[in-house]
């Protein structure tokens, strides 16, 4: 939901942090694959009750998640990368919940939900990114996206907020878990139905 007004403001010093690794020599590839394994090792520190560590590495994670995606169209965007970094993002989110999940008994329950949810966004992104790709069907809002990126009430900032908040305030984990599970469904339902109507009228 904020992605479309957040991508603006963080747009400039993005570009210029991957003008500087360009410099050096380093691929979009590279920083998505290296974000990624530093992203996975705030799993033990979440299980460990260490949560400011994990967060820390959790913000470096995400910070390369817009780096190596600014870092691509400074050259020639793959369709490798794009599928590189979509993957790897889904995994890291599942990850990351799954941790809580071990750190305390509590958060089981809620973080199989919140899990479930995921997989609910997820599913209903990817397949109509297929789906969009196949009708040529463009994004309004994410036209140098390397695959069509459907909107929705849960995208990657608030997914980032809702991490930032599991990490400064544990306890409420299951209270903030439940709340953001429930905004997910919500965003699949929305997403189902959007992407079923529109395929509908492109395929009359």
């Amino acid at each position: 939901m904020l992605d479309r007004y957040l991508h603006p403001l963080v747009k400039p010093p993005l570009r210029v942090l991957a003008k500087g690794f360009r410099s050096l020599g380093i691929s979009a590839d590279q920083v998505t694959v290296y974000g990624f394994l530093i992203g996975l090792l705030a799993v033990p520190f979440i299980i460990l009750n260490m949560y400011w560590l994990a967060l820390a590495l959790i913000v470096i994670n995400r910070l390369s998640d817009g780096i190596d995606g600014e870092l691509a169209r400074l050259g020639t965007p793959t369709d490798a990368g794009g599928f590189l970094d979509i993957t790897l993002d889904f995994f890291f989110y599942q990850a990351i919940v799954f941790a809580f999940a071990l750190a305390e008994p509590v958060n089981t329950l809620w973080a199989l939900i919140l899990m479930m949810s995921f997989v609910g966004t997820g599913i209903s992104f990817l397949a109509f990114a297929v789906m969009a790709e196949q009708h040529k069907i463009k994004s309004m809002h994410y036209p140098n996206k390397s695959l069509h990126y459907l909107d929705g009430l849960a995208e990657g900032t608030e997914t980032i907020a809702v991490f930032i908040a599991f990490c400064i305030w544990p306890q409420y984990f299951p209270w903030i878990a439940g709340l953001f599970a429930t905004v997910c469904f919500i965003t699949a339902v929305s997403r189902l139905r959007y992407a079923y109507t529109t395929l509908r009228f492109y395929s009359t």
